[in-house]
């Protein structure tokens, strides 16, 4: 079990991201829903977050949900494959 909140905590430290969070869509209330992220179909809500420079957003691959992010801006680091390891 985890939420969208968790997940972002992580990714965010995995990237050396840190924020401020600037803004989520749809609310800040569903980065707190827990749910089921292992294998199976996706069971979280909708949602993305924006900081100074990334956008995050969810992902899944055979059932299995994460967050993922791309740059805010152009950039010449180009964007890998989401979904794949």
């Amino acid at each position: 079990m985890t939420t969208w909140r968790k997940a972002l905590e992580e990714e965010m430290r995995d990237l050396s991201d840190s924020g401020p969070v600037l803004a989520v869509a749809p609310d800040d209330a569903a980065f707190d829903v827990e749910f089921d992220d292992d294998y199976g179909s996706p069971r979280g809500p909708r949602v993305l977050a924006w900081t100074e420079t990334r956008v995050y957003f969810p992902v899944c691959y055979d059932g299995a949900e994460w967050l993922s992010s791309a740059p805010r801006n152009p950039g010449d680091e180009g964007q890998g494959h989401v979904g794949s390891w």
